[in-house]
């Protein structure tokens, strides 16, 4: 796991506050901590909206649509990116550390897939032969960094999780949503489903 300094002051805000204010503080986050770059195309912000409109126009849940918009928090919450590429370098488990931290504000129908889309790219680059060559630049060496192609025995045990078939969706929508210049609706056009799904 990271030795990466984890920022809590998202976490201290939403703990006890009204949903409304809840969804307040992460688009304020979001906002504040997502101009860095997610590769040479989009921001980390740019990417998230991208993500979860592909979400809304394909008819997604409130739980799915809100899985796409948050499933890269763990990266800003590592500030991995302070340093150039040192998200390229090292395997700082976002996924993960983002599930976990939202844990206990959304139910697992928004966690568990966030956890799972890194896990679910290596499934994908082991079951379809062709995925792996429609990635990005960036997913391609990060797709080393996280592990390479699953086992037999992973893919066998991955197969079992719950969530498997939306976190597998959640995955390809993540990697459409890395389009330069591409206009999207910006975070308040989520807020129902953000605010939805909270616990």
């Amino acid at each position: 796991m990271t030795t990466h300094i984890l920022d809590q002051s998202l976490a201290h805000q939403m703990q006890g506050a009204t949903k409304e204010e809840k969804v307040d503080a992460l688009f304020a986050y979001m906002e504040k901590k997502g101009g860095t770059n997610y590769d040479d195309q989009v921001t980390q912000l740019e990417h998230a909206l991208q993500t979860a409109a592909l979400a809304k126009s394909a008819g997604g849940t409130h739980a799915q649509v809100t899985s796409a918009l948050l499933h890269d928090l763990g990266h800003l919450l590592v500030c991995e990116h302070n340093t150039e590429n040192d998200f390229l370098t090292e395997d700082l488990e976002h996924e993960v550390v983002g599930a976990k931290y939202l844990e206990p504000f959304f139910p697992r129908e928004v966690t568990v897939p966030i956890g799972l889309h890194v896990p679910s790219k290596r499934y994908l680059c082991t079951v379809d032969a062709n995925y792996h060559d429609g990635l990005s630049s960036a997913s391609k060496h990060s797709f080393e960094v996280q592990g390479g192609k699953m086992s037999d025995a992973e893919r066998v045990e991955f197969e079992k999780t719950p969530h498997l078939e939306f976190a597998v969706q959640l995955r390809r929508w993540d990697d459409g949503g890395k389009v330069g210049g591409c206009k999207v609706p910006g975070l308040e056009a989520y807020r129902d489903d953000v605010l939805a799904c909270l616990v």
